[in-house]
């Protein structure tokens, strides 16, 4: 294809950095990205093919997703299984249903230029993704192109150059691609999950930080265990960790540099202080200390170090969470006796209570898209995952049980994880859910595991 124009997806999305593990490799190869529509291609306008996620539960799509062509000069085999983990990406979503390859009636090397859809509706796939592999110099270069079947027009291209070690992640990115052209929201895929990794008897627990691609791969340690650490929180672009850890008997926060590795304490203060987060912006982070009989939120500075105290009693206030546009903030408290959950403006002011069901509030987190607010609910000895409104209106329980807690957002506000124990002295593990409370999904992790956090999508 030698005329080639950047799709709008493409163009409007920005380009991505590699993640630090790759990035010495790859730093100059990732962020080419070219949009495919030649001229002899059906106009996109008339694909058909879309999933109204609106609607709860719905009937996973079936989808093609081929073998891609391996396109190398020197004939050696390109041995990484892009469409396996696309595939993957997109059945944990539950709304997809990636159709066994045994099926198919056309080889990668018989759909150039076009496709026999034919074929593909006999197997009664409505959407078909195929796609090559090409070796250029040092680099590979991936296309895909998204088809709609019954609507034999194409829905998407592109084309992405990269070093060889980030195929997983071109994998991924095509994924989101994918979900958002047929869904209409944004993907989740190309994403992280740092979280607590656990391991050893109860009396000398070890926990450490890890973290992984958000299906598990890559996964690495951050830290030896050495120190007990707790509520791992990412910054806006996925490049720092705030967490708190005990060291030498004392908890403080720290910050850890994922692209050098280096931790430093972000404060030492006085007392106890835990549940750090970082503001939308990146600048501050908010974390509750206690002081004079009282545990009161306040904000940090992360480049001056000043700090600011936004709430003033006598009640506990922890667990804050600041709105996407930094306007305002969630946490829970127990100055009306029980633990609930407030929101206020940002800087503390304009406090108001918006939980009154039975049984306690925790964990507050405000959704990335802003319109919602995920929080932990413990009532008769059993622990719940819900959502409601900022207003505290259109509560809804998504899942329950003997220990499930810990929420946190998928970048697209569709998808939370959290973890679960499902018995006393049973495994703890992360799973995720959708906000409509189907598909319940195990995160597979090397060991026990609480405390996830989700990334923003890597850039």
């Amino acid at each position: 294809m030698t005329d080639t124009i950047r799709s709008a997806n493409a163009a409007s999305r920005p380009r991505r950095r590699t993640r630090p593990v790759l990035r010495v490799l790859a730093v100059a190869a990732l962020g080419l990205v070219v949009g495919l529509a030649g001229a002899m291609m059906p106009h996109p306008a008339s694909a058909q093919v879309r999933i109204d996620i609106t609607r709860g539960v719905v009937e996973p799509m079936p989808i093609a997703i081929s073998n891609f062509l391996a396109v190398d000069p020197s004939g050696a085999p390109f041995d990484s299984d892009i469409p396996g983990v696309i595939a993957s990406d997109l059945a944990s979503s539950g709304l997809f249903r990636p159709i066994d390859r045994n099926a198919f009636l056309q080889a990668p090397g018989e759909m150039t230029p076009l496709p026999d859809f034919a074929d593909w509706r006999q197997i009664n796939a409505q959407a078909l993704v195929t796609g090559q592999v090409r070796q250029e110099g040092n680099q590979i270069a991936v296309e895909f192109r998204l088809w709609d079947v019954f609507g034999q027009s194409q829905m998407a291209g592109v084309v992405y150059r990269v070093d060889p070690k980030l195929w997983r992640r071109v994998a991924h990115m095509i994924a989101d691609q994918i979900y958002e052209r047929i869904t209409g929201e944004g993907g989740y895929f190309d994403t992280q999950i740092v979280y607590v990794a656990e391991s050893g008897p109860a009396d000398k627990r070890v926990k450490r930080l890890a973290i992984m691609d958000q299906d598990g791969a890559n996964h690495r340690y951050l830290t030896d265990g050495q120190d007990l650490v707790l509520t791992p929180r990412l910054s806006p672009n996925a490049r720092e960790i705030t967490y708190m850890a005990f060291r030498n008997r004392q908890a403080r926060v720290f910050v850890y540099d994922l692209d050098t590795g280096r931790q430093r304490v972000l404060g030492d203060f006085p007392g106890m202080t835990f549940a750090p987060r970082f503001t939308p912006d990146g600048r501050s982070v908010l974390m509750s200390m206690a002081r004079d009989g009282a545990t009161s939120l306040y904000k940090l500075d992360v480049a001056s170090g000043a700090v600011q105290r936004l709430t003033s009693s006598q009640a506990i206030d922890t667990s804050p969470s600041v709105s996407p546009d930094g306007k305002r903030m969630v946490f829970n408290s127990d100055r009306s006796g029980g633990q609930q959950i407030y929101v206020a403006n940002a800087d503390g002011s304009g406090l108001q209570r918006i939980s009154f069901g039975t049984g306690t509030y925790a964990t507050p987190v405000w959704s990335p898209r802003g319109d919602l607010i995920a929080f932990t609910k413990m009532n008769r000895g059993r622990f719940v995952i819900g959502v409601m409104r900022p207003d505290g209106s259109d509560e809804r329980l998504l899942t329950d049980g003997y220990l499930v807690e810990g929420p946190t957002w998928a970048p697209n506000g569709r998808v939370l994880a959290f973890f679960r124990k499902d018995r006393p002295g049973g495994e703890t593990r992360l799973y995720s859910i959708d906000i409509t409370g189907y598909n319940e999904r195990l995160i597979v992790t090397p060991g026990e595991a609480s405390d996830p956090a989700w990334s923003a999508l890597i850039r």
